[in-house]
């Protein structure tokens, strides 16, 4: 595979008679062409470390690289020996697999010419960048099989969780958790779905390299599954957040601004591996439509959205069922009444901290109080109506959770 990328390159770079080099999205270089007519300092070094420097990296990704779907011009910089580019990002599907850079020659003032050419090589391009699918670790044959027949028995498939039951990585490692990794504003309905499964699978990936306690992870449309080994602290869960999220900006060239790890409860046998999916789904879901959860999420902390779980209906859920907070969702228009109840209820009733929230005075809060009383004729913090109300307030955020 490295010999045909490589010929590719050369072929390119005969075209278009200039220097090519290609990275991939970390930056490591891949090959580059023989012929060039000056190599620039950049290039000279880039050469020789086969990485590009920090300095040049953070030169090229000012300029939108990371986010580019077409070419970009990176100009000329002086301070870093750097003469003018062309960077030309590689997808396949809108999945980012490398950029291939085009340098401008030393007498070229604007890059016009070699944007010109570009489209004479593209069947080139679109052939490089398969060969890069092709080559990343993720797109493996067996590694997507793999995968499938981990996701099969997180499904409860009982062929599979006997199979998952005899892998090596699984043997002798337990307890277990099960760990569900979620961008809540990625489940979009207008993304590519082999896109997007490939996405996540590179990114959980990537993410969980030198993460001893990640004995396995795939990749779905919506999300990604890690197995954990079961563990009292979330350090290790934490490291594989934060580098989930770049990678998956890295990979899906947008801004993600939140991930969410929903976390299942410690289980002893792989048999029970569907249950704790289920949990750590339910967790990540909660999260995304109830901030004040966070970002680390264990299952058992999500009180009541575990049992909207399994009281959703097949059509959907229709409304909450509850008359009183009918009433009151009719009655507020402009949202002043029910986010005071939910903070309430979320604050065991403690006036001053929603009223310090909201940046209110207490009065604010105990006249609206007193409107809620009106409206429904009874006590919203007595116990049964109390309970009524919290529970439908939670059922209208978990109508709009992601579906994963």
């Amino acid at each position: 595979m490295q010999q045909d990328v490589e010929q590719i390159v050369e072929r390119v770079a005969l075209k278009l008679g200039r220097g090519l080099s290609l990275e991939d999205l970390d930056g490591v270089l891949l090959a580059y062409s023989s012929n060039q007519s000056h190599a620039d300092r950049v290039r000279v070094n880039f050469l020789l470390s086969k990485r590009v420097p920090s300095d040049v990296s953070a030169w090229q990704l000012a300029h939108g690289i990371a986010t580019a779907v077409r070419p970009v011009v990176v100009p000329a910089n002086d301070e870093l020996g750097m003469l003018g580019r062309v960077c030309v990002p590689l997808l396949v599907r809108g999945f980012r697999v490398g950029y291939l850079w085009v340098q401008l020659d030393l007498e070229e003032q604007s890059a016009t010419a070699i944007l010109a050419e570009l489209p004479g090589v593209r069947d080139e391009l679109d052939l490089l960048a398969g060969l890069l699918l092709d080559s990343n670790t993720a797109e493996s044959e067996f590694r997507r099989r793999r995968e499938q027949e981990f996701l099969s028995a997180c499904g409860g498939e009982s062929n599979a969780v006997a199979a998952v039951a005899g892998w090596k990585e699984i043997q002798g490692r337990g307890p277990w958790q099960l760990v569900t990794i979620l961008d809540p504003d990625g489940a979009r309905s207008d993304v590519d779905p082999i896109a997007a499964t490939l996405t996540h699978r590179s990114a959980a990936l990537q993410s969980t390299i030198g993460v001893n306690a990640a004995l396995f992870s795939a990749g779905t449309e919506t999300h990604s599954v890690v197995l954990f080994r079961e563990s009292g602290g979330r350090a290790d869960h934490a490291q594989v957040l934060v580098h989930y999220q770049l990678e998956l900006a890295k990979r899906a060239g947008r801004k993600v601004d939140r991930v969410i790890l929903g976390i299942s409860e410690p289980f002893q046998v792989i048999r029970q591996l569907s249950g704790a999916y289920r949990q750590s789904k339910v967790a990540a879901q909660a999260a995304a439509v109830d901030q004040p959860l966070g970002e680390l999420v264990d299952s058992r902390t999500v009180g009541v959205y575990q049992l909207f779980d399994r009281l959703v209906a097949p059509g959907g859920w229709d409304d909450t069922g509850s008359v009183h907070f009918q009433t009151l969702e009719d009655h507020d228009k402009n949202g002043e009444l029910l986010p005071v109840l939910e903070l309430l209820y979320d604050n065991d009733g403690s006036v001053q901290d929603v009223a310090a929230k909201l940046h209110l005075h207490r009065s604010s809060i105990y006249n609206r109080l007193g409107r809620i009383r009106q409206l429904i004729g009874a006590d919203p913090l007595s116990g049964a109506i109390r309970l009524e109300l919290h529970a439908a307030l939670k059922a209208r955020r978990w109508a709009g959770r992601p579906r994963i």
